[in-house]
C-alpha cells in the first residue's frame, strides 16, 4: 500500500449478474475483462471498472484528493479503472462550464451553438488534465483523453448530441498497458471527427455509462456529494435513508420525477447493456446504492421481501396547473390542436387528464405565460393555478398490488394536503399539490410507507404469506432467465473462439 492512501471499503464479492464463470482450458475474458498484454502472463485478465466524478468532487485540492483515493483503491483491488470527469466546481468557480460560457457572453450575448460547444468542452478537458496529474502524484500512470479520443462518436446536434457509437480501441490499448485513462465527460465528436459536441444535461453520467457498456465493465461507479440514492430528498425529510439496492426501472422513474442523483439517460444506457451502476459518495467509504436488473431477492430486494410496495418519494416544484372547459363538438380534433400548439412552442406538458369538455395538465411555471398565449390564440380560455408541485410515489413492488392509491390518498388527507390531480403508471403514483404543502406531502408519504424504517405490511398481517410466495416465485423466474442469458453468453464466447481459431 502506498503511503498516505487509505484503502476504500469495496463491496465484497462480484456484482450480481457479472463476473467470469469457470471453464476448462485457458481463462476467457469475462464481461468487464480483456486480455493483459503487458507480459505479466498468458492468462492474466484485466478487470474494468468505470469511475465518474462530478464537479463538486473535483472543485478543490481536498476534493480531488478524496476522489483520487477511490481510484488508487480500485487499482490496489486489482481493477483497471477508466475515470470520467465533469468540469471542476459549480457556477461561479473559475473553471466551471457556466463560468466559461459567461466569459464569452460578456463580449456578445449570443454564442452560435457550434462555438458554444467548443467552449463548453473546455471545462471537462481542463478537469481531465488536472485529475490525471492528481493520480500521477500518487504513482498512478494516468493519461488524459477528450471524449472524442475515448471513442465517443455523436450526431451533429450541438448542445444536446446523441451518442451514435463508442469506439474504445484507444482506451483498450491504454488499459492493456496498465494505464488509467481519465476521460473528459459530457462531450464527443461528430462522425467526420471535425466538430466537438456536448451531450446535454447529465452528459458526464451518460459518458460513463456508454463507456461502461462498450468496455463491458464490471460496474460503473457514479461519485457525487451524497452517499447514494435516498428514499426522499433529505432537505425535506431528514430521516430519509440511503437505498442499498434498486432496479434500473425504479431509478429511471425517480430521476424523471425529480431525483437528481443520476441522469435517466445514463441509467437507460446501463440497463440496455446490463452493466450495474453504483451511486457513491466521494467523501465516504460507504458502498452507496447498487442499481441493477438482477433479482437476487435476498440481496437486492430486501424491501420487497418485507412486502414494501414503495421505494422512494420524489418531487418536482414550480409547476402550473392549466384547466380548460370546452364545448367543442369535435373534442378529439381540439385535443390535437391544443397539444400541437404547445409542442410547436417547445412547451413540455405533464400530468395530462383529458375528458369530454374538460382538459387539465401541468407545465413549468416559467412557461405558463407562453402556454396561456398559445391556448388563447386558439380561442380557448385557460384557467391557471401557479405554484404547484408534483409528488410521486415510486416502487416496482406496487405493480399489481391493490390499495396503494388508497393509501396515498389516506396519507395526504390525514396530513391536510389537498390533491389537485393524479396520474399513475405500473410503478408510480403522482399527485399534484399546492407548492406550500409540498414538504408536508413528502413527509407524510415517507412516514406512511415506512421508508425511514420497517414498513407496515400492505394490507395487514394476512397479506405476508402471499407476498413471500410471490417474491419467491419472481426470484425463481428471474434466476432461470439469468441462467439462460449466461448460457447464451457462453455460446457466443465459444462461437467467437471458434471463429478466431478458424
Amino acid at each position: 500500500m502506498r503511503a498516505g492512501v487509505a484503502p476504500s471499503r469495496r463491496v465484497a464479492g462480484p456484482v450480481p449478474g457479472r463476473g467470469a464463470r469457470g471453464r476448462a482450458g485457458p481463462a476467457a475474458p469475462a464481461p468487464g475483462c480483456l486480455r493483459d498484454t503487458t507480459g505479466t502472463g498468458d492468462d492474466a485478465i484485466v478487470r474494468i471498472i468505470v469511475q465518474k466524478f462530478g464537479g463538486t468532487s473535483l472543485r478543490g485540492g481536498r476534493e480531488r484528493a478524496a476522489a483520487a483515493r477511490h481510484v488508487v483503491a480500485a487499482v490496489q483491488d486489482g481493477l483497471h479503472p477508466v475515470v470520467v470527469v465533469s468540469a471542476m466546481g459549480r457556477q461561479g468557480d473559475p473553471y466551471a462550464t457556466d463560468t466559461l460560457v459567461d466569459l464569452a457572453r460578456d463580449v456578445h450575448p449570443r454564442i452560435p451553438p457550434r462555438e458554444q460547444d467548443m467552449l463548453m468542452v473546455c471545462g471537462e478537458i481542463i478537469s481531465a488534465v488536472v485529475f490525471a496529474q492528481e493520480l500521477r502524484a500518487r504513482g498512478i500512470q494516468a493519461v488524459a483523453l477528450t471524449g472524442g479520443q475515448a471513442g465517443i462518436v455523436t450526431d451533429g446536434q450541438f448542445g444536446d448530441a446523441r451518442i451514435l457509437r463508442v469506439e474504445p480501441a484507444l482506451l483498450r490499448r491504454h488499459l492493456e498497458r496498465g494505464r488509467v485513462p481519465v476521460v473528459a465527460g459530457f462531450q464527443g465528436v461528430t462522425e467526420d471527427g471535425r466538430e466537438f459536441t456536448t451531450l446535454g444535461r447529465g452528459g458526464s453520467d451518460t459518458t460513463a455509462a456508454a463507456l461502461g457498456v462498450a468496455l463491458r465493465a464490471e460496474v460503473v461507479e457514479i461519485y457525487t456529494d451524497v452517499d447514494g440514492v435516498k428514499t426522499a430528498d433529505p432537505r425535506l425529510v431528514p430521516e430519509a435513508r440511503t437505498l442499498s439496492t434498486a432496479t434500473y426501472d425504479e431509478i429511471v422513474q425517480m430521476a424523471h420525477e425529480g431525483a437528481r442523483v443520476v441522469h435517466p439517460r445514463a441509467v437507460e444506457l446501463a440497463m440496455r447493456g446490463n452493466v450495474p451502476l453504483r451511486i457513491r459518495s466521494t467523501f465516504s467509504d460507504d458502498p452507496g446504492t447498487l442499481i441493477t436488473r438482477h433479482w437476487e431477492v435476498d440481496q437486492v430486494w430486501p424491501d420487497l421481501r418485507q412486502a414494501r410496495a414503495v421505494t422512494g418519494i420524489t418531487h418536482i416544484p414550480g409547476l402550473t396547473q392549466i384547466t380548460l372547459q370546452t364545448t367543442a363538438d369535435d373534442d378529439q380534433a381540439l385535443n390535437v390542436r391544443l397539444f400541437r400548439a404547445l409542442a410547436d412552442r417547445g412547451i413540455s406538458v405533464d400530468m395530462i387528464n383529458v375528458s369530454p369538455h374538460r382538459k387539465s395538465f401541468v407545465v413549468r411555471d416559467d412557461r405558463a405565460g407562453e402556454a396561456r398565449e398559445a391556448l388563447e390564440a386558439l380561442g380557448l380560455k385557460p384557467e391557471l393555478r401557479p405554484g404547484c408541485a408534483k409528488v410521486t410515489v415510486v416502487g416496482a413492488g406496487m405493480h399489481g398490488v391493490p390499495g396503494v392509491m388508497a393509501r396515498v390518498v389516506e396519507a395526504l388527507k390525514a396530513a391536510g394536503v389537498s390533491i389537485l390531480l393524479t396520474v399513475d403508471s405500473h410503478m408510480t403514483i403522482s399527485c399534484l399539490v399546492d407548492g406550500d404543502e409540498l414538504g408536508r406531502a413528502v413527509r407524510a408519504l415517507h412516514q406512511h410507507f415506512g421508508l425511514g424504517g420497517v414498513a407496515p405490511l400492505l394490507d395487514g398481517p394476512e397479506r405476508a404469506p402471499r407476498d413471500r410466495a410471490a417474491v419467491a416465485e419472481a426470484g425463481a423466474a428471474v434466476a432461470a432467465r439469468q441462467e439462460q442469458a449466461e448460457a447464451r453468453e457462453e455460446a457466443v464466447d465459444a462461437g467467437e473462439g471458434a471463429s478466431r481459431r478458424a
